[in-house]
């Protein structure tokens, strides 16, 4: 049997594979479309499933298909590629492009009607480089998100990029593929490209669910990080988001400010009105905490009615910034059945400088916000003293404990020095 029987062979069984693989993995991504409501599944499944019935019914037609019949098949081919660039684009949020999707298959037509009968050559160029230009558009759309921390973006990219590269030869490497001049060249590219498609069926699949995966991954981490009512971070979410700029601002060598907020009289609300109406109050005042401090600023809510701030500047900036808040708070205009309700806000504020620790900041403002409500609430008070690092409130501990302790008139012991924090 002739050595170019054996190639034809192969070649239909690779793209049979390829059929019933993508065919199969459709319907996979359809299911789990259905299961996650996640858009972008939706469009792969239906883009896989396309692209199947298209190669399928050109591998087992071929040239009986006719002329206008096999124009629909490949015309149905290049949806199929549209779609997954669609869905690169659904993953990430944006909208979908229709005119992108029928542009190829559009093109494709026009250029087949117009130059029939048309050069078989000039038709597997054309039809090469616009799969190939749907590969570079998907690769685009996936690197916009370049930024994102995705683990799997890289060959997310790749992945198309190389899939591109094989669609091209025949364009850049023209000549070796003329007939009459290299036709086996040709036959070598067909059966590469072939084992090609099988891969990136596949593979393609398979970086799907990577990227489906590091999104889910990270939705539950941002949603343990962050409080439902209010939308702001929660006391684990501002801790890790905060040590983070206090390290970055230790560096440039910059102080930082922490604000400890108490909504007044918030129990009575809840006892008067119920816990609805509680509700809103925390919700009207997250938002104008949000409203009145700059988007550099970090917000948490840390406890019932009580928020929590880290502003990258100078006490004194901070305590210019406090009383926005409170300002803004007192008359915020909240009414329930129609009868306005007081609503003031206590504020405790304490700066320190580079690379003072969370915890001794919250400690010192929080000795600042039980003054102010011990002045008679609704008011900003500052903390007196500048705190202490952990580590140097833990060297003055160290030494004051090998002193010999002084004694008193009354024969007790007195402390040799006295640590605020």
């Amino acid at each position: 049997m002739p050595a170019g029987t054996h190639l034809s062979l192969d070649i239909s069984t690779l793209y049979l594979v390829a059929t019933l693989a993508a065919a199969s993995l459709g319907v996979m991504l359809l299911f789990f479309w259905r299961q996650e409501k996640i858009a972008a599944l939706g469009w792969w499944g239906a883009a896989y499933i396309l692209g199947a019935a298209s190669v399928a019914l050109w591998t087992v037609g071929g040239a009986e298909l006719g002329w206008e019949l096999s124009l629909a098949v490949n015309a149905v081919g290049f949806v199929a590629c549209g779609l997954v660039w669609d869905a690169a684009r659904a993953f990430h949020g944006r909208p979908a492009s229709w005119i992108g999707v029928i542009a190829g298959p559009a093109l494709w037509i026009a250029a087949v009607v117009a130059l029939d009968p048309i050069d078989p050559e000039i038709r597997m160029m054309l039809g090469a480089g616009i799969v190939a230009v749907y590969a570079a558009l998907t690769a685009g759309e996936l690197w916009r998100e370049r930024r994102k921390s995705l683990r799997a973006r890289w060959p997310a990219i790749v992945v198309p990029v190389m899939h591109g590269v094989v669609l091209m030869l025949p364009i850049v490497l023209g000549d070796m593929f003329r007939p009459g001049s290299a036709t086996s060249m040709g036959q070598v590219w067909v059966a590469a490209f072939a084992a090609e498609l099988v891969l990136y069926a596949v593979g393609t699949v398979f970086i799907i669910f990577m990227l489906v995966s590091e999104r889910t991954v990270s939705a539950h981490k941002t949603a343990a990080s962050v409080d439902p009512l209010t939308g702001l971070l929660n006391r684990r979410g501002f801790g890790e988001a905060t040590s983070r700029m206090i390290e970055r601002e230790a560096k440039a060598g910059r102080p930082v400010t922490v604000m400890i907020f108490d909504i007044d009289h918030f129990k009575s609300v809840n006892d008067r009105f119920g816990h609805a109406a509680g509700d809103d109050v925390l919700q009207v005042f997250a938002n104008v905490v949000v409203g009145s401090l700059r988007i550099t600023d970090l917000v948490g809510r840390v406890g019932g009615e009580e928020f929590a701030a880290l502003l990258p500047c100078s006490i004194e900036e901070a305590l210019l910034a406090a009383e926005r808040v409170r300002e803004a708070f007192e008359t915020s205009g909240v009414a329930i059945d129609d009868a306005p309700l007081e609503t003031t806000v206590s504020i405790g504020v304490a700066g320190g400088p580079a690379n003072t620790e969370l915890e001794v900041l919250m400690a010192s403002a929080d000795t600042a916000l039980y003054q102010a409500k011990r002045g008679g609430r609704n008011r900003v008070e500052a903390a007196m003293e500048q705190p202490l690092s952990l580590e140097n409130a833990r060297r003055n501990l160290a030494k004051s404990a090998v002193r010999q302790p002084a004694v008193g008139e009354a024969g007790r012991a007195e402390p040799a020095m006295e640590i605020r924090i």
